[in-house]
């Protein structure tokens, strides 16, 4: 994805969630995070299984990433982030309300065993 962005002259920061970013720059952040809860015992240890354990609650990434996200935000910013209804729509919203965000549910798509959901987020009051 970083390769064919920058083919595409799209500026790209490949990082470990939102640390690196400085404060108040980014204008749109997209995150599909590993979101699927896991026991660790039932990992595979692939590169797929990575990809989508979320860790016990499946949100080991997605509140981390909420914790941070106002930092980076310019004025106006939004994010968008995917997650599934096996990990707590619910419980992602509150931990979003939490962290000063607002939430809106801009897509979301049923499949046999999941719901998935992209919510919309964007600063709830001005720091």
């Amino acid at each position: 994805a970083c390769r064919q962005a920058r083919a595409a002259d799209l500026p790209v920061v490949r990082a470990d969630l939102l640390g690196p970013i400085r404060d108040g720059v980014v204008d749109i952040v997209v995150c599909n995070p590993p979101y699927l809860p896991t026991n660790p015992g039932d990992e595979w240890g692939d590169w797929m299984e990575r990809a989508l354990s979320g860790g016990e609650t499946g949100r080991a990434v997605v509140d981390p990433f909420l914790a941070d996200l106002r930092r980076v935000l310019a004025p106006g910013g939004q994010a968008f982030l995917l997650v599934s209804s096996l990990t707590g729509v619910d419980a992602v919203r509150e931990e979003a309300r939490a962290n000063g965000l607002t939430t809106m549910v801009v897509a979301s798509e049923s499949h046999s065993f999941e719901k998935l959901v992209v919510l919309g987020l964007r600063p709830s009051r001005p720091d």
